[in-house]
């Protein structure tokens, strides 16, 4: 089991703005159940909701991107709301967003995403151990 040197306090969420959901442009990975989950919750046909909300890359499934209204050069998964700042499927959500901040890149506190996590993120509390 993996250890990490923090743990989340998600209570901090509420306050946030949504920093994970938004910045520079990357990838909101799902999988097919993932996106048939989404689908349903918005209770649009698959097919559809694929050809409007997703892209392929590579061999691998993103929802798209949209600019932030609010923030200049920012860019905001599809389903974050830009103006209440809130995530508009999040109790079906994908894997890669209900994991966060407990990804194998920031395992290392040494690392510069490690650091970057600590800036970023109001939730993140070191985990101080007696070890």
């Amino acid at each position: 089991m993996q250890s990490f040197n923090f743990y989340f306090d998600c209570s901090a969420c509420e306050t946030c703005g949504g920093k994970c959901c938004t910045g520079e442009r990357g990838y909101i990975f799902c999988n097919v159940d993932e996106l048939k989950l989404i689908a349903s919750f918005l209770k649009l046909p698959f097919d559809d909701f694929t050809q409007k909300y997703v892209k392929k890359v590579g061999y691998k499934y993103s929802l798209i991107e949209k600019p932030d209204v609010q923030v200049e050069d920012s860019y905001a998964c599809i389903f974050f709301d830009t103006i209440k700042r809130k995530c508009q499927i999040y109790p079906v959500r994908p894997k890669q967003c209900r994991t966060f901040p407990f990804w194998n890149n920031f395992l290392d506190e040494n690392s510069q995403d490690f650091r970057y996590l600590i800036q970023m993120c109001k939730g993140v509390k070191i985990d101080k151990k007696d070890n």
